[in-house]
């Protein structure tokens, strides 16, 4: 305790000092440029403070809009620009008024110069871009690019006599300030507000801005996230003015008594006099609830000298408020009237919201014997179902419309997401209070990462752990918590992201608590600091189902919830719900945030018009990149969700179902919400059979916050019949809007197999008379209504034609396939190399003994392939006169002799020679991607209709929330277009499947037990990174034959794969049918492989089969 309270007044002592060295002006003339000096954090900037508007009247301020009021000037819109790609070749009067700007471009503002052609945007993960290798800070390269933004301001007349201030909401990098050629300040902090007071470099009238930024400063290097390296405006700009006699900064504590029930309402202002002569101050504060009804008031006076500042503080407990959570984001709004001498000076709104937020040890003892230690949110230990977000806009880089947050709020609130953890920066102000506004508990971050510098604590290492570095460390940390201590929505502070930790964050650490302790005392996490004791939670990164139930089993000493896990790069998320069934298992698990949540793609357009989006390498020559490694988000660039988010809604919803007794009809409610009951709420349930609707019902049931109730359905009357499976669907609406929910939002879902086993179907056989030959490499059963050619050169079902409609495509007929397009989790883990035997044994088949007989009335095919692993395949294809085609197959193990019952001497023989033999034992140590079979349909055959997992693809471990149903699409449809093209539109526990012309001819396929497919307008070839054309990253640097991309010729060409431009529908439906595809993985990006349950071992034997129907 000595230390840590001798380490306390040393960090206070710090922070004194650093407050006073980096707010302050200059001073003594710095021997480095500004951009260039770790020890120069901004110059004349104001010390941060909440955000908050100043108005001039009661009905204005209520509206809590800038905009309206008098004293804001919002500077938004079209600059003039210039742009030099360095430093040394700026002209020495860039930044005279007097010189013409007739000759630069024009750039809007906010958006970042790369994104509108100035510079190269350059996507890195961990490096530094300009440095990638072997960094050297404080070093900085000479070829460091500058922009000049400039644009005429106009001061009203009526702000005369008026503090007028300069406010850059954010800017990046280093960011010098003029107004009419003089130098106001500087700053580099590109995440957080930048003040400047500017009466005495202003006139009324007219005035002339300037912004001159360096791409890249010192404080760089404490920027290394995982994101564009783009530079420029990125948020908004504005001027507002105060009186001289004015708030400048307040302080709301809004908890809750050890009820849970009333209010403890603190207030802090701050009362400062600009004015040459003492004042009498007075500030009178309102405390509105949602009705506009006063619920607490006070009024206090101060006399404040001539360049001084005093505090007025209040104290009061309120009765029964109604509390802030994100099930109920309820706010009030505290009006703050300033007075000078008895005179209304201003009026300032800002929203309250009443919440408790504790960490503290529960009765529930764990393994180890000590209670659980876990999070609690006004008095209840909830999980925190989460995700991190990226400041992203594909259409401007960095800059978020409100619209577009907007958008972003409504997509997780709608998909049962309740947090987020900003990654690894604060946003924008609006941001926060939309937070505020639509409940999500925001997991605030210093925008401090220094991945590029490693974790090593010794000298030349980590960045945090360098003295030399804590001012930079401090200004940022600051700069965020005095800006966003008072939002409702702040839950938890963060001292930043993959910085290592050390001296510089035990400070940082220490000087949040010690500030926070008397507001709201939240909790202050670092996941660097992983057990040390400057973290509050345990805050991991990417931990795997097992690590979760062990972690829970034993108990901690603090709650655990991961900054980071579920990495969603391209087609992933696998075992999410595996994970969540510890979360919801341990009181310390208490959820998590996916990574991440948007992919950061850039709107771009190719030389033939069709859209893309980009990623790193994609500007530039030879530039430090990670490719699409920015692409890791549940939703695309323009906002369309993934296909995982069906399961992100899923083990996130707030209500859940268990079978007691489904044959009597007896299921469980339970209800993992905290605060809401469940009559809040319509619960609606269905009786389908094969997905048609037999019965259904609805019912409002009283259920109190984490409680359950059991219910009964009436299920008798059922009866079982051929090929038919009964389900009960249970769906959970609203009945009353939320906040971004309209009414009838489906909120939660489940479904449940009813015990009824469906009687054996059966298929018509019955037609003219076969016959079977074997001419050359073709074996054939033939009639007069039937045609079913097998080539044993090829491998191939090279025809299958009834009733004069041929089937497949271009001889592209049934055929082994053990393959799939990596997808960015398979890259990650070395699948394409590692594997690559599965893709050879898929591809130039080796038949190795093939025979055709009759069997009554059948004809019965068999052929058995030598794979390149070494082991069997053996197929079987009983051919019925009707052209229904029952087909198996025997996947024998790589680790076995092949059954002599089923393999003939000759394919005894080819198999057990020593490079067979060979094969097989590296094989066996492997998995197989899949084990199935694929084909061509023509491309009018693209009418979908199956009974099994839908509508989203979905994976064997990413499938609990799509439900098995009768659905209806088209293979243009079932295509998800990820960034970077590769494996999707999986569908698991697949019944059957049909595919026909509209209206017109198809096929069915019946499982004989359960399969999965894919139907989609492309080969797997197309989908398959490593088949594309070898070229550089750089998709503007091409050759000749590369840029010829003939639109009509492309869909039967090998196009590229990097972009979903290089995707061209095809003139036909691939389709694959499986026994099993390999689950999709996700714990990350970068080694972790489907868990042992989602993957097919190659030393197992597997049979499986399917029925064709034709239609």
């Amino acid at each position: 305790m000595k230390l840590r309270l001798s380490d306390t007044l040393n960090s206070l002592m710090l922070g004194g000092l650093l407050m006073a060295s980096t707010f302050a002006s200059a001073g003594n003339k710095p021997t480095k440029p500004y951009w260039q000096d770790v020890q120069v954090v901004a110059v004349n900037k104001e010390y941060p403070r909440s955000s908050f508007m100043t108005y001039e009247n009661r009905a204005n301020a209520l509206t809590g809009k800038f905009e309206k009021s008098k004293y804001f000037q919002l500077l938004n819109g079209t600059w003039k620009f210039y742009f030099v790609d360095s430093y040394k070749n700026l002209p020495a009067n860039i930044t005279d008024p007097a010189i013409s700007t007739a000759d630069w471009a024009d750039i809007k503002v906010p958006g970042n110069w790369e994104v509108q052609g100035h510079g190269v945007a350059i996507y890195t993960n961990h490096g530094y871009e300009f440095q990638p290798r072997n960094p050297q800070p404080p070093t900085l390269p000479e070829a460091n690019p500058v922009g000049v933004y400039r644009r005429d301001i106009d001061i009203p007349a009526d702000w005369d006599g008026r503090d007028i201030y300069l406010h850059l909401a954010g800017a990046k990098s280093g960011v010098y300030i003029y107004i009419n050629g003089q130098e106001v300040g500087y700053s580099e902090d590109s995440k957080n507000s930048a003040e400047f007071l500017i009466n005495k470099f202003v006139k009324p009238g007219k005035n002339v801005l300037t912004l001159k930024i360096y791409r890249w400063s010192t404080g760089s290097y404490l920027e290394c996230q995982d994101f564009w390296r783009i530079s420029g405006i990125e948020r908004d700009v504005f001027l507002y003015s105060q009186p001289k006699a004015a708030l400048k900064d307040f302080r709301v504590t809004s908890t809750l008594d050890d009820t849970y029930k009333d209010g403890i309402f603190k207030l802090g202002v701050d009362l400062r006099n600009n004015g040459s002569t003492a004042g009498n101050m007075t500030l009178v504060y309102e405390l509105l609830d949602a009705n506009g009804k006063v619920v607490a008031t006070g009024e206090k006076a101060t006399n404040v000298a001539a360049g001084e500042t005093r505090t007025v503080s209040f104290d009061q407990t309120l009765p029964d408020v109604k509390t802030w959570s994100s099930e109920a984001p309820n706010l009030y709004k505290l009006v703050m009237t300033v007075k000078e001498n008895g005179k209304v000076n201003e009026i300032i709104p800002f929203n309250v919201g009443f919440r408790r937020i504790e960490i503290k040890p529960t009765e529930q003892l764990a393994r180890n014997g000590k209670p659980y230690v876990c999070l609690f949110i006004n008095g209840q230990p909830l999980k925190l179902k989460g995700v991190n977000i990226h400041e992203h806009n594909p259409a401007t880089g960095h800059y978020m419309t409100e619209e577009l947050m907007r958008k972003d709020f409504e997509l997780m609130k709608q998909h049962n997401l309740n947090t987020v953890r900003l990654c690894h920066y604060p946003q924008d102000r609006r941001f926060y209070e939309l937070c505020d506004e639509y409940g999500l508990y925001v997991y605030d971050e210093a925008n401090i990462e220094s991945h590029g510098m490693y974790y090593d604590l010794a000298k030349g290492g980590t960045l945090g752990n360098n003295p030399e570095w804590l001012k930079a460390h401090m200004d940022r940390t600051i700069n965020m918590f005095e800006r966003n201590k008072n939002y409702p929505s702040l839950t938890f502070w963060s001292l930043g992201n993959e910085a290592g930790n050390g001296y510089n964050f035990y400070q940082t650490y220490l000087w949040v608590k010690n500030a926070d302790k008397d507001i709201m005392n939240r909790p202050v996490n670092y996941e660097r600091a992983q057990w040390e004791w400057n973290s509050d939670m345990y805050v991991p990164q990417y931990p795997g189902a097992d690590w979760l139930e062990a972690m829970g089993k034993r108990g901690s000493d603090r709650p655990i919830v991961p900054s980071e896990y579920s990495h969603a790069m391209g087609n992933s998320n696998g075992n999410l719900w595996d994970q969540w069934k510890a979360i919801y298992k341990y009181p310390n698990l208490q959820g998590g945030y996916i990574w991440d949540w948007v992919d950061q793609g850039i709107d771009a357009v190719d030389e033939n018009g069709r859209h893309f989006w980009t990623y790193g390498g994609d500007y530039g020559v030879n530039t430090p990149n990670d490719g699409n490694f920015n692409c890791n988000g549940i939703v695309s660039p323009d906002r369309t969700p993934h296909p995982a988010m069906a399961e992100v809604k899923y083990v996130h919803q707030n209500v859940a179902f268990e079978a007691v007794d489904p044959a009597n009809g007896k299921f469980l409610v339970k209800n993992r919400f905290y605060f809401t009951n469940l009559q809040k709420y319509m619960i609606s349930y269905t009786i389908k059979a094969n997905g048609k609707t037999v019965k259904g019902g609805k019912m409002s049931v009283n259920v109190e916050p984490q409680g359950s109730k059991e219910i009964t359905i009436a299920t008798s009357g059922l009866k079982s019949k051929p090929g038919t499976e009964y389900f009960i669907y249970f769906n959970v609406t609203t009945t009353e809007p939320e906040p971004l929910i309209p009414v009838g939002h489906e909120i939660a879902y489940e479904q449940f197999r009813l015990p009824i086993e469906p009687g054996e179907r059966t298929f018509a056989t019955g037609g003219p008379a076969l016959k079977v030959s074997a001419e050359g490499n073709e074996l054939t059963a033939s009639s007069s209504k039937v045609n079913f050619v097998f080539d044993k050169k090829t491998g191939l079902v090279s025809s299958y034609k009834v009733g004069g409609t041929e089937y497949f495509k271009d001889g592209f007929g049934l055929q082994p396939n053990f393959w799939r397009a990596p997808n960015d989790n398979d890259y990650g883990n070395g699948n394409p190399k590692r594997l690559q035997v599965w893709k050879q044994s898929s591809k130039n088949f080796n038949v190795v003994d093939a025979n055709i007989v009759m069997d009554g009335k059948d004809a019965v095919l068999t052929a058995n392939y030598l794979l390149a692993a070494g082991n069997l395949y053996i197929v079987t294809y009983r051919i019925s006169p009707s052209g229904v085609v029952k087909a198996d197959f025997t996947f024998t193990s790589t680790d076995m002799e092949a059954a002599k019952t089923e393999a003939s001497e000759a394919t005894l023989m080819a198999t057990f020679t020593p490079g067979s033999d060979a094969a097989r034992k590296a094989a066996s140590k492997l998995e197989v991607p899949r084990i199935g079979v694929r084909f061509r349909l023509p491309a009018e055959m693209n009418q979908v209709e199956y009974f099994g997992r839908g509508p989203e693809e979905n994976y064997i471990d990413r499938n609990a929330g799509t439900l098995i149903d009768l659905y209806k699409t088209t293979a243009d449809q079932m295509y998800f277009p990820y960034v970077r093209p590769q494996e999707n539109g999986h569908h698991t526990d697949t019944r059957w499947l049909t595919l026909n012309k509209k209206g017109g001819k198809g096929l069915t396929i019946y499982a004989d037990k359960t399969i999965g497919f894919n139907a989609l307008r492309n080969s797997v070839e197309d989908f398959d990174g490593e088949e594309t054309i070898s070229r550089p990253y750089q998709w503007l640097n091409r050759d000749a034959g590369e840029l010829v991309h003939d639109e009509s010729k492309a869909k039967d060409q090998l196009p590229r794969k990097t972009h979903i431009n290089d995707i061209t529908p095809r003139n036909f439906v691939e389709v694959c049918v499986d026994m099993k595809q390999q689950g999709v993985a996700g714990y990350n990006s970068w080694g972790a492989r489907p868990e042992p349950g989602y993957n097919i071992p190659a030393n197992q034997e597997y049979k499986w089969g399917f029925t064709i129907v034709p239609r």
